[in-house]
């Protein structure tokens, strides 16, 4: 099982974060990485990077992203430690899932679908 990069955390409040106490994502998903942005409850954001297609680790870059910032940040869905999905869970599909209830969006966009439609083709 790969970390992958580090996540970086950024002790700046966003002045747009909502203040419902969850977690809000904003994610791009490219050719070769996906990008997470993450606002914590507290408001400080949360930025890493995954590699977009890595099967031997997730099955899913975005999915795969938000469990990484949930379980960095001790959030389960009993308001415990969150269990990190190893590689044999991937290959049986036995991680848990994710808990829902403390993320309150997700704004996903996708760099694959705009370059297709710039460069007119895919």
């Amino acid at each position: 099982y790969s970390d992958g990069p580090a996540m970086s955390t950024v002790d700046l409040p966003s002045k747009s974060a909502p203040d419902d106490g969850k977690f809000h994502f904003s994610i791009d998903r490219g050719g070769t990485f996906t990008d997470i942005h993450a606002v914590l409850p507290s408001g400080s954001v949360v930025v890493s990077k995954l590699l977009s297609v890595d099967p031997a680790n997730y099955d899913d870059a975005p999915t795969e992203g938000i469990r990484r910032v949930l379980d960095a940040h001790h959030v389960s869905a009993a308001a415990g430690i969150y269990a990190r999905r190893r590689r044999d869970e991937v290959a049986s599909g036995a991680a848990p899932p994710l808990p829902t209830a403390m993320v309150g969006s997700v704004r996903m966009g996708t760099t694959v679908a705009t370059n297709a439609l710039l460069e007119r083709n895919g």
